[in-house]
């Protein structure tokens, strides 16, 4: 739980919790950050605008209250391929059945319905699957146009209404960004989000538009959910300022056994590229209804935790579920415990790269190895635009990062980042007030002892981006410099 006076988790991967009917309320806002919550994610599937600011509002307030930034992170809905509508609302597809797929709006029936996205024909070719409902059926085209597609039943079922359409082996000619997402990014922008989630991400560019759009405004995380993603991960996650490993539609374009290997390999990805990464869905789905996790659940959130994710996202679970608190403070619970084992630092060490040829990045290397080497209290970073504090991250230290900055801004995103405690203020006006403002910038997040080191890394002259060029050893109850 929260350390109530300091803020202090006493962990490292952070939580994401989901806002929703069950948790939008300011009361349950609150409880939800008392029992572990970093992130507050806003899904602009649900909700109304009015929702959404009110929910923005609590949470600005709830930073008030404790003196602590908060990370808002907003998740565009992003293209809906839909099916249209039956006769009867629904009806039952028979294996080996012909079935037709076309732009005619007239109600469907048991040999055809409407699929009103001529993008989708435009990408189709005989051979290719067409998953229906989340998977639950399988489709074969068989032969297709600019305006249809004759396809085989592979796996039936029932189809019904408005039902959803996944194609998994096409990369389809379709924006990132629908107007309703361009809309919904104005009001999320002009609210003061901090984190800017794009869906249905599936080539490079689609990151560039809404980097764009964006402007530096937000951090923009890219959800890899499509398997033409996956062709072009490097480049993906080199444009993008976090990743989410979004497995829900994962596992429906791909067979579910290459989920867990593909996690794993978008998280070695992002470590490398020092990108941080959220893993997601169904992390804890039966505390949903049931108070209590599967052993399962609680082994895959250890899965990610051990794999050295960033967060890790509770979605249904606090949005819509009985327990969105109770499920909050399970996995905060989970991630301590995996923490403790004495082997999970071994594994952050074996899962680190080679450090890159720069100064900053050499300099970071240098803070990690003397923070060991004195077991000291923690890594304090000196930064105003993050980059800093990003790349003592990416270094994974034993040891907590105390991120001291003057921007607002820079200290809700790094909310999101592994290791990271942000404290927020315009503590420094020369050079030798560092120290001091490092002693009691930890005594106040409840960071160390007396007798401890704090390894110090700022960037000289201050305020300029990527210029980490100096560490420097303090030791708490020792002297230090006046501020």
């Amino acid at each position: 739980m929260t350390d109530p006076t300091t803020g202090h988790r006493g962990r490292r991967a952070k939580v994401i919790a989901t806002l929703g009917p069950s948790s939008r309320d300011p009361e349950t806002i609150e409880l939800l950050y008392e029992a572990g919550a970093d992130v507050f994610r806003l899904n602009f599937s649900h909700g109304t605008h009015e929702d959404h600011a009110a929910s923005i509002a609590a949470i600005r307030a709830l930073e008030e209250k404790t003196g602590r930034p908060q990370t808002i992170l907003m998740d565009l809905q992003g293209p809906k391929l839909r099916v249209g509508k039956f006769k009867d609302g629904r009806v039952v597809l028979k294996a080996g059945a012909n079935f037709r797929l076309d732009l005619d709006s007239a109600a469907g029936s048991e040999e055809r319905v409407q699929l009103p996205h001529p993008e989708i024909f435009a990408a189709l070719k005989p051979g290719s699957t067409l998953l229906l409902d989340d998977g639950h059926l399988r489709l074969k085209v068989k032969d297709c146009g600019a305006d249809f597609a004759e396809t085989e039943v592979v796996v039936p079922g029932t189809l019904s209404d408005r039902k959803g359409v996944n194609v998994p082996d096409a990369a389809l000619p379709i924006p990132a960004m629908t107007e309703k997402d361009k809309t919904d990014l104005q009001f999320g922008l002009e609210n003061g989000v901090d984190w800017v989630a794009l869906s249905f991400v599936q080539r490079p560019e689609d990151v560039a538009e809404v980097r764009a759009a964006v402007a530096g405004r937000a951090g923009v995380l890219s959800k890899l959910e499509k398997p033409a993603a996956l062709d072009q991960l490097d480049a993906i996650v080199a444009l993008s300022d976090s990743v989410m490993v979004a497995r829900g539609d994962l596992g429906v374009e791909m067979p579910l056994e290459r989920v867990p290997v593909l996690q794993k390999r978008i998280i070695r990805t992002c470590r490398a590229q020092g990108k941080p990464v959220v893993v997601a869905t169904q992390m804890l789905d039966s505390m949903v209804k049931s108070p209590v996790p599967t052993r399962a659940e609680a082994s895959d959130v250890a899965t990610a935790v051990y794999d050295g994710a960033d967060a890790v996202m509770l979605s249904a679970e606090t949005a819509a579920g009985t327990f969105p608190v109770r499920a909050v403070a399970t996995m905060h619970r989970i991630i301590c415990q995996v923490e403790s084992d004495e082997h999970y630092l071994s594994l952050m060490d074996a899962g680190r790269l080679a450090t890159e040829h720069s100064s900053p990045a050499a300099i970071t290397a240098a803070a990690r190895q003397v923070a060991h080497t004195l077991e000291a209290a923690a890594i304090v970073t000196f930064t105003s635009s993050g980059s800093t504090t990003l790349r003592a991250a990416q270094e994974r230290p034993h040891v907590p990062i105390l991120c001291v900055t003057p921007n607002l801004s820079a200290g809700r995103r790094l909310g999101l980042v592994w290791g990271v405690h942000a404290l927020v203020g315009d503590f420094i006006h020369k050079v030798d007030d560092i120290g001091d403002v490092a002693v009691k910038g930890a005594a106040k997040c409840g960071i160390g002892q007396d007798g401890q080191a704090l390894v110090i890394t700022a960037g000289m002259p201050f305020g300029k981006v990527g210029s980490t060029n100096m560490v420097r050893v303090v030791w708490i109850g020792g002297e230090t410099s006046t501020a």
